[in-house]
């Protein structure tokens, strides 16, 4: 899960981080109002949505006047936002953060994330922080030092010290700029996060330190420790079918292909995605039922599914183990009934009462092309997109 920008900096700012004064806008009048209230001569008004690269695409604005700030906002509220990383469809900005601008000397990078190739926590820092840093990991990722945590331990006053020291700070910058490494690390372990990243974190003209971004991410299977974070995610920003299999307690992540996949099991939804991909067809979804779905969950499975319009072919690989293939079998013929299936429907079922099953499916009226195992199946199922349906 994902959050803004302001609602990470509300939580940095309750963990000693420093953050500049900041009020979320959802209106032109709200934004000139918060800039008002805020005071100063000057403010930063950002486009808050879930995606990185805003700087480059234009979404943050310096504004010099109350008028400036009104311009600003008329022209990023209900804009479609193109970056890097979201796509060239862009994302629609509903609403603003307008902070108050800071007096910027120089600017570092730190983040803080799981890494799963050590199985440690991983601070990453560098010198060249800002709109580049992309660039800069790419083309010199020696510039990213990374000081890999041991969460049984945690980040030592030693090793922040030392971090800091490689960054060239200096003088009680060394003790500042450690202090903001450890209390970024305490943020992450707090709330079970994924990513806790700030670009730029600045040294301002006075010396202190400021965090100009923030962005957050958490581990969704952790959010029932925390509902104080669930409450903050903004479904707009979601995809619209995730968010409707979150609701029926389904594993479903979109993807770019055409054949949608309905599975049960993690490991055999990635090896079917990976036999599509084998015989040269594209995934639709990710798309697993677990172990224990009702006729009602596997129903809701199918109408999600079918709700993307990309969809070509329909591929369902079902081992009944604890899943019951009779069950599988039901909810695909009453899903197919309501959404009144017009692509391609290729079933494998193997287990606990494939036998059952596959007569509910042969007596639906379905049409049905059946498979016997998984390569078979996802064979057909490219043939099926490709228009060779048999």
């Amino acid at each position: 899960m994902k959050i803004h920008e302001y609602q990470a900096k509300a939580i940095f700012a309750g963990a000693g981080i420093p953050v500049a004064a900041g009020k979320p806008a959802f209106s032109v009048d709200e934004a000139v109002q918060a800039a008002r209230e805020l005071g100063g001569q000057a403010w930063a008004v950002k486009a808050q949505i879930h995606a990185g690269g805003r700087g480059k695409a234009g979404g943050v604005k310096i504004a010099r006047s109350l008028d400036e700030v009104r311009e600003a906002a008329e022209a990023l509220l209900g804009k479609a936002l193109v970056t890097a990383q979201t796509g060239p469809q862009g994302k629609v900005v509903e609403r603003l953060y307008v902070e108050a601008a800071a007096a910027i000397a120089a600017e570092f990078y730190a983040a803080v994330l799981v890494d799963r190739v050590t199985q440690t926590v991983c601070l990453m820092a560098s010198r060249s922080g800002g709109m580049d840093i992309e660039e800069v990991a790419r083309t010199n990722p020696g510039a990213l030092l990374k000081l890999y945590i041991d969460p049984t331990v945690g980040l030592t006053d030693e090793a922040a010290c030392a971090l800091a020291k490689t960054l060239g700070f200096t003088g009680e910058g060394v003790d500042a700029a450690a202090a903001f490494f450890k209390n970024l690390y305490k943020v992450f372990m707090d709330n079970d996060a994924t990513l806790v990243e700030v670009n730029p974190f600045a040294v301002l003209e006075d010396g202190s330190l400021l965090a100009v971004d923030a962005k957050m991410t958490f581990d969704d299977n952790a959010l029932f420790r925390h509902p104080e974070l669930e409450v903050l995610r903004d479904f707009s920003e979601e995809d619209p079918l995730e968010t409707r299999a979150k609701a029926s307690s389904l594993s479903y992540i979109a993807l770019d292909g055409d054949i949608a996949c309905m599975v049960n099991g993690a490991g055999l939804a990635m090896a079917t995605m990976d036999a599509i991909k084998l015989y040269g067809g594209e995934p639709a979804n990710f798309l697993d039922v677990g172990g224990s779905a009702t006729v009602e969950k596997v129903t809701a499975a199918f109408e999600i599914m079918l709700s993307n319009p990309k969809v070509t072919t329909v591929l369902v690989n079902i081992f009944g183990g604890i899943m019951r293939c009779d069950t599988i079998a039901e909810g695909i013929v009453e899903a197919c009934r309501r959404v009144k299936l017009s692509v391609p429907l290729v079933v494998r079922m193997n287990g606990t009462n494939e036998e059952i099953g596959r007569r509910t499916l042969a007596e639906s009226g379905l049409k049905v092309i059946a498979a016997e195992n998984m390569s078979e199946a996802a064979h057909k199922a490219v043939q099926a997109a490709h228009g060779d349906a048999k």
